[in-house]
């Protein structure tokens, strides 16, 4: 008879498990301000010792033209972020609870185009947009992203979450679709509805490949197309580059900032299920 085997102890200390994924954590969270506080600061330096705290910034926002384009990038994001939340509910709403002949193809065909980049689909859309007349329009900027696959997956998972029974009532007392929808549905799923808002928001800020490929006009510039100004084909003046950083962050930044709670929530409330 084989006796069982004792694993030698190990001479290492052992570790607060708490105290190591803070450590992580610190080293993490340091790692990914370096860059931000060099942006920061590099934002600051002039040359000129007459200069004051804030000469880049002034310099950068009149250079730049930033009030045209925070009106344009504001314009296009709350657009697009209306756009996608309202064909993500309906969509998402529609493959949480209504069956019908196709419904997980259909599914499976929304998060296959997660795995497609734009830059594949960019001569069709360009097609598309100059048959209907809205190159150098708002709507070249706002249609190609006004559905968006991960909204619609984030919003039928969340749906899935709420008990049907709430809409079997509601159907009993002759409530239709779209009053379940916007009386029940929407409320009950703002968590969600907030981190989507939140991820078209900033993405679409963020964007430059639409405004770059779709449109020409100086009216229609929005911030990344700003930022982009900024550098020469072989040379940049830097600190004016980082503080034009700083004034397009900061906008993002307020708003990530107001709605971060609801963002971890949303996230964290957001189960797979099938």
């Amino acid at each position: 008879m084989s006796l069982p085997v004792s694993s030698p102890k190990s001479l290492l200390p052992p570790i607060n498990a708490s105290w190591f994924g803070i450590g992580v954590l610190w080293l993490g969270g340091v790692l990914m301000l370096v860059p931000l506080v060099a942006v920061f600061l590099i934002s600051f330096y002039n040359p000129d010792p007459s200069a004051n705290l804030f000469t880049n910034y002034g310099i950068a926002w009149r250079t730049g033209n930033f009030l045209l384009a925070f009106f344009n990038s504001t314009v296009v994001a709350i657009a697009v972020t209306g756009c996608q939340v309202f064909t993500s509910l309906l969509a998402g709403y529609a493959l949480a609870r209504l069956n019908f002949y196709g419904k997980q193809m259909v599914l499976l065909l929304i998060l296959a185009t997660l795995v497609i980049p734009i830059q594949l689909l960019v001569v069709p859309i360009f097609l598309i947009l100059k048959f209907g007349h809205l190159i150098n329009t708002y709507g070249s900027l706002i249609l190609p992203s006004a559905a968006n696959a991960y909204g619609i997956f984030l919003l039928r998972q969340y749906i899935k979450t709420i008990p049907i029974q709430l809409e079997e009532a509601a159907l009993l007392d002759g409530a239709n679709r779209w009053q379940i929808i916007t009386q029940i549905i929407f409320p009950l799923t703002k968590p969600a509805i907030v981190t989507l808002s939140l991820f078209a928001f900033i993405g679409e800020w963020n964007d430059l490949f639409k405004p770059l490929v779709f449109t020409t006009r100086p009216e229609l510039m929005t911030v990344q197309i700003t930022l982009a100004s900024f550098q020469e084909l072989y040379t940049a003046d830097w600190s004016l580059l980082m503080s034009a950083v700083v004034i397009a962050s900061l906008p993002v930044m307020v708003i990530f900032f107001l709605g971060q709670k609801q963002l971890l929530r949303g996230i964290a409330s957001t189960g797979i299920k099938n």
